[in-house]
């Protein structure tokens, strides 16, 4: 309590019941779980909607083939180029995905960025890996692992160094990093506009404190329209990453 203000535990914050299953289990279905559901119905509706050619794309084709160019233009040719185009689809259904699933931060009634929990960034960040490994073993065959640790033009006494650090920026950091910097900043935003959201409530009751209402709900403004920015920033960025990843993963010299 500060200033009288009660707050609500951070676990509750991130922490939801169960729908159906038992609490506490593995496979129960929650809050998270039906956000993530509804980011692949929506990500696959509008995809199968977009396939419809028409001369004159509108509607559920024209935000689809945007997407697509967006993708393509912005982040495949500006980090793989032409080779990176037949890995599109995962890059583009990987955008969507958390795109809509950090969106809900600022639906109604929902309140909650679906990768705000660990285990959807975690799962993600996993998929992205073993897909670049895929990729790297793929166009590299078995000489993979040895490119990727031991780059070309190192002088040979190095490689004592250079070896580890490799195995550990390629292997191991990248699919922590990529879901740690997913996961810290959906959640948070979550606590801020939470934070300001009671805030917001809890002085429309208060005598003397209600003179810094308009103060809060001003930053509880300012910071959805902040959230709405770095939603769509994370999906960016995420995407970005991976397909460095897979670019790295194209060519031995990369």
């Amino acid at each position: 309590m500060i200033f009288g203000l009660e707050f609500p535990p951070i676990e509750n914050l991130v922490e939801w019941p169960n729908w159906f299953g038992p609490e506490g289990s593995w496979y129960g279905f929650n809050k998270i779980a039906f956000i993530s559901l509804v980011a692949i119905v929506v990500t696959s509706v509008i995809f199968l909607l977009g396939r419809k050619g028409s001369l004159v794309p509108k509607g559920a084709q024209n935000l689809a083939e945007s997407a697509v160019g967006f993708i393509r233009d912005g982040i495949v040719m500006e980090t793989m180029g032409p080779s990176g185009i037949k890995y599109m689809p995962f890059l583009v259904s990987l955008f969507f995905f958390i795109l809509i699933g950090n969106i809900f931060e600022v639906v109604p009634f929902f309140h909650m960025p679906a990768n705000a929990r660990m285990a959807g960034p975690a799962v993600l960040a996993l998929l992205t890996w073993l897909f670049y490994i895929c990729v790297g073993f793929r166009h590299q065959g078995p000489k993979y692992i040895i490119n990727a640790v031991a780059p070309a033009g190192v002088p040979k006494p190095l490689y004592i160094l250079v070896v580890p650090i490799e195995f550990l920026s390629t292997f191991i950091v990248r699919p922590f990093s990529l879901a740690v910097r997913l996961f810290a900043n959906m959640l948070a935003g979550h606590i801020l506009l939470v934070t300001f959201s009671v805030l917001c409530i809890t002085l429309f009751t208060a005598s003397l404190l209600a003179l810094v209402l308009p103060f809060s709900f001003f930053m509880l403004v300012a910071l959805t329209g902040f959230e709405v920015m770095v939603a769509f920033l994370q999906a960016y960025i995420f995407t970005i990453l991976a397909a460095v990843y897979i670019g790295s993963s194209l060519h031995a010299e990369h």
